[in-house]
């Protein structure tokens, strides 16, 4: 055989294969012609060449044919070569022109079809512009294009069509040309490919989809279908996502944050979970959960469904778990429409599924270790229908290590469990240092869903810009130290917060390498909860932020020590802790996000003597709708919008009075509880007294009393009669007010309103 011959019949992925050389999806390998610890070597599959740009490569300079490839692997003579060169075609006399090679193995022929269709993407622009309009990028996959011309030109042998014909890439149907050849159907034509590889990562099948046709006959799988798209996983996948269709799994292989944390397999549709697929799964010793993400369609849904007790047969301690898809959407679409944002959102909003009931009633799932009810095991949902739902919550947060706070611990869970809502609300306690403020938002944030809580020290002055844009959406924040927040800082959390999303123009590179602007988008419907020493100077700082002041009396600290001490003494069951935190983490699960209607809106008004009414009856209207939603079991739904009760009035005046009453004073909550046990103290207003001797009686520092009493002379509370700033300067409360008198009356005016709602209904 001529060389030129053996040139036109000897691929150079033939030669590849034949020496177990594999490419990268770059096209470039370890050269095997030196040592080599990154790929240097260049595969140009379309000339049939390669080349090494490593200058410590003996062929560095030079182009090699298939040819020069064998001799240098050999490390033979050219003439030697060439010998080697007819052994792997198949040829054993050197004069005999006619090939008597073997037919290639399905692998062998596939591979190197695939191949070709690969390299087809590369100069195909219309394939191209295809892809990125699906928001694919070949540069980061494996995806090749079928043009139909496979079978034509040099590249026409018998051999090449007998395995064609053989493999089902051709079908004869009997038509003739204008030649009067043989004119052969193709199958896939003028469709992407994919290829199905075995166990052993070689292709095995392949799988088309239409660019011209979207509407009928779309999808195309070469017969005898083989293999798994885009392999098997790799035996130490610990989590494992099934897709429903191929080009959603090539969708998520294109991003880092989930292939490095997870393995991607694809169903072939609502009905291929195959045998070959189910194998793949059990033999993943080290399997630990399922991830379903499939369309959000009924099919969609009743697939997983299927899919998911199927699968429990295999191993019943695997956690299954579904992603849910928005309604008629599905990965590739979400990632057209979107960034790649939102598909790591959705795989972190993922829920557990039951196996006792659908995936629509899935919600009905029965706690691990369920609540006890007077000797009665209960399910999560019957918890949730009790009337008295406010006071269960309450009991359930104390068991879960809250000592005292009763209002106020009840408040922050409502509040923080509005982070998956569409209108999620914010708090600030304010308290003075050491009081326990940040101790106790850290507590309620340890009952809810730990997946969905993001914990914060400081905020740095753009961090929040540059969060993904869909980061921030249904998590509850926590800031622990909102007074270390500079003012960029504080103005993203208050454009967040405000109008739910921050939008900045930024600087970025295109393909080509041109610097141009962009408009980057941080969207930021969460809850969140903060900690402060200076309360009153956020009041007006944050919309929609309720102020709450923690208990800094006597009484509650006597509480916590009681509790410390039993703890150190082993009196307190952190099991039962555990469980209480586990309990009302699954409560805050299984709940859903309902439009919600108020018919009672229009008929409360708060008192007038409530400081700034506007932005607090606006915060009113929202708890009572929060409260409206932990009762979303207990509640009238009509046309799939939950009806506001009475009940859920008369609960939000109780749970939010306390803050309704900061908003009244002037006074913060530090300060307020400062004067009361001040005025406590006088008994009398005619009394007059020393800073030393009010730090003495209240057990707290001289830089705290001092402040104390700087707010109060400002605010023109007490007035300094008399003293020397080196012996003591003394002080006379110059406005007693009657504050419990003003608590009783706002009150009163409040349940008065609700009583006569009841009676008028």
């Amino acid at each position: 055989m001529e060389i030129q011959q053996i040139k036109q019949n000897l691929t150079l992925a033939t030669v590849l294969h034949y020496y177990n050389l594999k490419a990268d999806k770059n096209n470039r390998l370890n050269c095997p012609f030196h040592e080599d610890k990154t790929p240097s070597l260049q595969v140009y599959y379309k000339t049939h060449t390669a080349y090494c740009f490593s200058s410590n490569c003996k062929t560095h300079g030079k182009s090699l044919d298939v040819i020069d490839f064998v001799m240098h692997k050999e490390n033979s003579t050219k003439h030697e070569a060439i010998l080697k060169a007819q052994e792997i075609l198949g040829t054993n006399n050197p004069n005999n022109t006619t090939s008597s090679k073997p037919n290639p193995s399905r692998e062998q022929f596939l591979n190197n079809i695939f191949q070709y269709f690969k390299n087809a993407v590369h100069s195909s622009k219309p394939t191209q512009d295809y892809l990125q309009s699906r928001n694919l990028d070949f540069k980061k996959i494996e995806v090749g294009y079928n043009a139909g011309q496979f079978h034509h030109g040099t590249r026409k042998t018998q051999e090449l069509i007998d395995n064609c014909l053989q493999y089902g890439l051709l079908i004869d149907k009997g038509n003739k040309g204008r030649t009067g050849e043989l004119a052969y159907n193709v199958f896939g034509k003028w469709s992407i490919c994919f290829a199905l590889k075995n166990k052993e990562n070689q292709v095995t099948g392949l799988y088309f989809r239409s660019t011209l046709n979207e509407k009928e006959s779309k999808h195309f799988y070469l017969k005898n279908r083989q293999g798994l798209y885009p392999n098997y996983p790799k035996k130490e996948t610990k989590k494992l996502i099934l897709t429903e269709a191929i080009i959603d799994t090539a969708s998520l292989l294109q991003i880092v944050e989930i292939t490095k944390e997870y393995s991607v397999l694809s169903c072939y549709g609502t009905n291929g979970l195959t045998e070959e697929h189910l194998q793949a799964i059990k033999d993943l010793q080290e399997l630990e959960e399922i991830i379903f993400f499939f369309d959000g369609d009924k099919a969609g849904n009743e697939a997983v469904k299927k899919y998911s007790k199927q699968l429990q047969t295999i191993n019943n301690k695997l956690k299954i778990s579904n992603i849910e898809t928005p309604e008629n959407e599905d990965i590739n679409s979400l990632l057209q429409g979107h960034t790649e944002e939102i598909l790591i959102h959705l795989l972190e909003q993922r829920t557990e599924l039951n196996f006792s009931f659908s995936i629509e009633d899935a919600t009905t799932e029965v706690l691990k270790n369920p609540i006890t009810n007077n000797g009665q095991l209960t399910t999560t949902i019957d918890f949730l229908k009790q009337k008295n739902l406010l006071q269960e919550l309450n009991k359930l947060i104390e068991k879960s290590g809250i000592i005292g706070e009763e209002n106020s611990r009840l408040l922050l869970f409502i509040i923080a469990s509005s982070y998956k809502t569409k209108s999620p609300l914010h708090a600030i306690v304010q308290g003075s240092s050491g009081s326990g403020k940040t101790h106790l938002i850290s507590k309620i944030a340890d009952l809810i869903p730990q997946e969905d809580v993001l914990r914060f020290t400081r905020i740095t002055e753009s961090s929040l810009y540059n969060w993904g844009e869909f980061d921030l959406v249904n998590k509850l924040i926590i800031i622990e130290d909102l007074d270390g927040l500079k003012e960029e800082a504080m103005f993203a959390m208050r454009e967040l917060i405000s109008n739910q999303r921050l939008s900045s123009s930024v600087s970025i590179k295109d393909k080509k390498g041109n610097i141009k602007s962009a408009k980057k988008e941080v969207k930021g419907v969460f809850s969140s909860l903060s900690a402060t020493t200076k309360g009153e100077l956020y009041e007006d700082n944050m919309s929609r932020s309720f102020l709450l002041a923690v208990d800094e009396s006597q009484a509650q600290s006597q509480r916590i020590i009681q509790y410390q001490n039993q703890r150190y003494a082993g009196e307190i069951d952190q099991k039962t802790q555990e469980k209480a935190k586990n309990q009302l983490q699954q409560i805050i699960r299984v709940l859903k996000d309902y439009e919600i209607i108020n018919p009672y809106a229009t008929k409360l008004e708060l008192p007038e003597e409530v400081h700034k009414i506007r932005r607090l009856n606006e915060m009113f209207q929202l708890i009572i709708r929060q409260i409206t939603y932990l009762n979303q079991h207990n509640r009238e739904l009509k046309n799939n919008k939950l009806i506001t009760q009475i009940e859920d009035l008369e609960q939000a005046t109780e749970v939010l009075f306390e803050s309704i009453i900061l908003k009244v004073d002037e006074l913060d909550g530090s300060l307020r509880q400062f004067f009361e046990r001040l005025k406590k103290h006088l008994k009398t207003q005619d009394k007059d007294f020393t800073q030393r001797e009010i730090r003495q009686a209240f057990n707290i520092s001289k830089s705290q009393t001092h402040r104390y009493l700087q707010n109060l002379l400002e605010l023109e509370y007490i007035r300094q009669i008399g003293g020397y700033a080196n012996k003591g300067l003394k002080y006379k409360v110059d406005y007693w007010d009657d504050y419990q008198k003003l608590r009783i009356k706002i009150k009163d005016k409040l349940l008065l309103q609700i009583e006569t709602l009841k009676n008028n209904k």
